[in-house]
């Protein structure tokens, strides 16, 4: 194969173990259709949804998750959704950011780019941010259905199995 991308695609596990994490100090299981549309998405692709959690915009708690995820072998990735814009109360940008052992700019650049087209400028105020936390994929999208819709249907399920198999590798 002359396409190292498509040849590493080829090799990458087919199904993940993630968790989900929902960032708010409003929603509730019931309530929350971001999370429950990442879950959806992601079983419909072969995913597995090992861990659930809807937490409040509070580091502390943010920072418990995301470890006891990272301490997880089993775990892939972690999803994250809110808490990414500017307001006083949205952390998880900062969170997220401290724990990345290998942070990547890309995502963020890329889920911008393409929310460019949705939104227009105001797509900058999106702190999208992705990396790795040791092997532990963690990807943050902003709290809006039509955002976890771009980015997972245009960025992560496309990829995750890829940057996965990369994260894991010797």
């Amino acid at each position: 194969m002359d396409n190292p991308v498509a040849e590493h695609r080829t090799a990458a596990p087919v199904s993940l173990n993630l968790a989900v994490l929902t960032v708010s100090d409003t929603r509730t299981v019931e309530t929350d259709i971001s999370g429950a549309l990442i879950i959806a998405l992601a079983e419909a692709a072969g995913h597995r949804v090992a861990d659930r959690a809807i937490l409040p915009d509070e580091p502390v708690a943010m920072r418990s998750f995301l470890q006891s995820c990272a301490a997880n072998v089993d775990l892939h990735a972690v999803l994250v959704t809110g808490g990414t814009g500017v307001s006083a109360r949205d952390q998880t940008f900062e969170t997220v950011s401290t724990l990345l052992t290998k942070p990547l700019p890309g995502y963020g650049e890329l889920f911008r780019m393409l929310s460019y087209a949705q939104i227009g400028p105001a797509c900058m105020l999106s702190r999208a941010v992705g990396g790795l936390m040791g092997k532990l994929a963690v990807l943050v999208m902003p709290g809006s259905r039509a955002a976890v819709e771009l980015a997972m249907t245009k960025i992560i399920l496309p990829e995750l199995p890829h940057l996965v198999r990369e994260a894991r590798k010797h």
